[in-house]
């Protein structure tokens, strides 16, 4: 088994549905660029409020990519 090498980034999704459907969305962005994700691990859950009422989820992600041998 060789050694790998894994780079972590900060991603934060949004979404008018759910922490959920943020989460996914962030994830499935990020698949566009980056190969290889490993690990999405929630770090903060938050909502933004206007008007006294719940709009968005926000879902803040530490996101794993291992780094590949060329």
């Amino acid at each position: 088994m060789s050694d790998s090498v894994y780079k972590i980034i900060d991603l934060v999704g949004s979404s008018q549905t759910s922490w959920e459907d943020a989460a996914s969305k962030a994830i499935k962005k990020a698949s566009n660029t980056l190969k290889d994700l490993r690990i999405a691990e929630v770090q903060k859950l938050d909502i933004k409020i206007e008007d006294g009422k719940p709009m968005t989820f926000r879902t803040n992600l530490r996101l794993s990519f291992k780094y590949k041998d060329e």
